[in-house]
């Protein structure tokens, strides 16, 4: 592990959209909601724990989740509200530390490694901000408590909701290595199941691996993998970031050729980049359009308007263009995404001791 520890938390608002709305209708409170909309091709933005219980997910097509649990009831994004409410919890945050990471409206990294407050260690600093957000919002947050971010991430999903979870510096490398690679944060579906493919299936195996090795096999990636798997994540809580791009892609577990399919996952991908966008409260002047072919060669394609845009429609009818400007029957695509850049920066939203956990 670092000799140079640090304590950082990670606080991530449980099913935050959704509980903002059961909160604010008490009739909704204990059913199954979904914020996004329930048209043809609309897509879940975010599901309540009810509704999760089904199998209803973020970024699931609303057909689906609506097949997945016939009683859901669907609700209309209000992001101006989960903004105002976001600014509240940032408002808890800045209580304890201004080394404040925001990484969308509903989580963060938090360095508390010298807190505003004075708490002793950074477990009863969570606490306390897990109090503090319940007071001031009346809702619930979960918590991770680490040594460095990777490890905070996961731990503040390890006992969700509500939950609080702390990860010492005496255990670390013992919970890496029992920690399944499809847990691992940067770790999707399709990198988890070519791992499995390798023979590495948790921490302990991934460890075995060289960095040349890996890098050989997941690109870049592979260096990162290299060094969680080891304990090591250096990488510092940065309290102001200018974002240069937003985006979404999705690698298919089987190529795609024809233009209806690809039409098809576009729409989706288009969902999520507008979620994200609207999550930082931003806008962009360029849309670009990545395809990875089955032969693994790549290409862009991009269009740049005169003022910003943020909209889905804006969004997805650009990148459909550029689909239909560039593809040609016989083609076979395993990736496809899509980033919105040249961002307008007013829009955006903010973003050595012995450890005593």
């Amino acid at each position: 592990m670092p000799e140079t520890t640090r304590k950082i938390i990670h606080v991530d608002m449980d099913a935050f959209f959704a509980s903002v709305e059961q909160r604010d209708n008490p009739e909704l409170a204990g059913k199954p909601v979904a914020v996004g909309g329930s048209r043809k091709r609309g897509v879940v933005a975010a599901a309540s724990y009810e509704a999760r219980q089904f199998g209803v997910y973020s970024a699931m097509p609303s057909v689906t989740a609506s097949k997945k649990c016939p009683g859901l009831i669907f609700v209309k994004p209000r992001f101006d509200v989960y903004k105002s409410v976001s600014r509240d919890i940032h408002s808890v945050f800045r209580q304890f530390t201004d080394l404040i990471e925001p990484l969308s409206l509903d989580e963060a990294f938090l360095d508390v490694t010298q807190n505003k407050l004075a708490f002793g260690t950074a477990t009863e600093v969570a606490v306390e901000i897990k109090k503090r957000i319940k007071h001031k919002t009346g809702l619930t947050a979960s918590a991770g408590v680490s040594i460095n971010k990777f490890l905070a991430k996961i731990a503040s999903d390890y006992q969700k909701p509500d939950g609080l979870f702390v990860i010492k510096p005496d255990m670390a490398q013992q919970f890496i290595d029992r920690l399944p690679v499809e847990k691992f944060f940067g770790v999707g579906k399709v990198t988890a199941l070519k791992m499995k493919s390798l023979g590495i299936r948790n921490g302990l195996e991934l460890k075995q691996w060289s960095q040349t090795d890996l890098v050989e096999q997941f690109g870049k990636a592979g260096k990162y993998f290299f060094d969680v798997a080891n304990g090591h994540d250096n990488r510092p809580v940065i309290s102001h970031r200018e974002r240069k791009s937003i985006g979404a892609e999705t690698t298919f577990i089987d190529d795609k050729n024809t233009l209806e399919s690809l039409t098809d996952s576009l729409w989706l991908i288009a969902e999520e980049v507008t979620s994200r966008v609207s999550k930082l409260n931003s806008a962009g002047r360029t849309i670009t359009l990545k395809i990875k072919f089955a032969n693994f060669n790549q290409i862009t394609r991009s269009h740049s308007f005169l003022t910003p845009v943020s909209d889905y429609e804006s969004i997805f009818s650009t990148a459909e263009l550029l689909l239909r400007q560039t593809f040609e029957k016989g083609m076979s695509v395993r990736l496809l995404g899509i980033t919105l850049s040249n961002l307008d920066s007013n829009k955006q939203s903010s973003a050595q001791m012995n450890l005593n956990l």
